[in-house]
């Protein structure tokens, strides 16, 4: 079997008040909360999921939030920034719509034929918009934000790695040779690379950059997951990267997907996660990320777990601005 990564399938990051939270990601980016549910390695933390209607693989950005958590530091061995992709015709809208909501945007410049608009997360995030190419997704149709304007999921992730090449190449190494992705553009210290059919959201690129290592805290990624169609696809993956002498776990079911993990030479921590079973195994579309969702595993310890969550306000009908 050819194993196949299409993509990229969510990206997890850490935030630290929860509220602060969803009313950014679900209120002012107009992203659906497609899941409330605890980090299963500590039941104790909310892990939040975001994206379009049905939180399809490519459109789910997530978050540990760890309320009083320091803030980090982005630099080498992090995803450095997360970009969305928006229609060719809105990054007018955007820019006008975070400042209203007191966010400050940098932008927009042009990238590899592309437009960006740069801005942060209230934990400091860095994050991205980016117009351009075609984009055939649909996003969410019934958010705060009208769909011609709507987030329609990622359009990559930019992985900080430390230049010269030679402390870089095992990582462009395995990007190329191991995981099959393409070298497709090149300018300055970025290198884009493109995955299945290199539209948005199958994008990664490398910076290389003299910027210090960076410390995972508030604010900045904990991982990026890639998509893979299923388990026999997922093995096959696993390995493939352990041939190519890296560490990587075995497989850990996360309840909507299963995953396996591994570092990348340069420090960044990759997950390979399936496309199914998707978010609607345990509760209906219609009623995605509504009430606290437990694993089996956790079900027993529902009370003991609700009473350590600090209370969250979840998003309401959707009021378009």
């Amino acid at each position: 079997m050819t194993p196949l990564i299409s993509g990229i399938h969510h990206v997890t990051a850490i935030a630290g008040d929860p509220q602060q939270n969803v009313d950014f990601y679900a209120g002012t980016l107009g992203l659906r909360l497609v899941k409330l549910t605890v980090n299963f390695d500590d039941p104790g933390t909310y892990h939040l999921y975001y994206g379009d209607g049905l939180g399809r693989p490519g459109t789910i950005m997530t978050f540990f939030p760890w309320p009083g958590a320091p803030h980090g530091t982005v630099g080498l061995g992090q995803v450095g920034v997360t970009a969305f992709s928006v229609p060719p015709e809105s990054l007018g809208f955007w820019r006008q719509r975070l400042e209203a909501h007191g966010v400050k945007t940098r932008g927009p410049a042009g990238r590899f034929g592309e437009q960006v608009l740069e801005f942060d997360d209230p934990d400091g995030l860095p994050l991205e918009l980016v117009a351009g190419g075609s984009d055939a997704r649909p996003g969410w149709d019934a958010g705060p934000v009208k769909i011609e304007h709507a987030i329609r999921g990622f359009h990559s992730v930019a992985l900080a790695e430390r230049p010269p090449r030679d402390a870089s190449d095992r990582t462009l190494a395995l990007l190329g040779a191991s995981m099959d992705f393409r070298l497709v553009a090149e300018s300055g210290d970025r290198l884009r690379y493109a995955m299945g059919d290199g539209s948005p959201g199958a994008l990664v690129d490398v910076l290389l950059t003299a910027v210090p290592q960076g410390r995972s805290a508030a604010g900045t990624v904990h991982h990026v997951a890639w998509r893979t169609p299923d388990d026999a696809h997922q093995a096959a993956w696993r390995e493939r990267i352990a041939a190519a002498g890296l560490d990587i776990t075995p497989v850990r079911d996360r309840q909507y997907f299963r995953s396996v993990y591994f570092r990348e030479p340069g420090g960044v921590l990759f997950e390979i996660a399936t496309d199914p079973p998707g978010f609607a195994t345990d509760e209906s579309p219609e009623h995605l990320g509504e009430r606290l969702r437990l694993p089996p595993w956790l079900e027993p310890k529902r009370a003991t777990i609700e009473r350590s969550l600090p209370p969250l306000r979840l998003p309401q009908a959707a009021r378009r601005d």
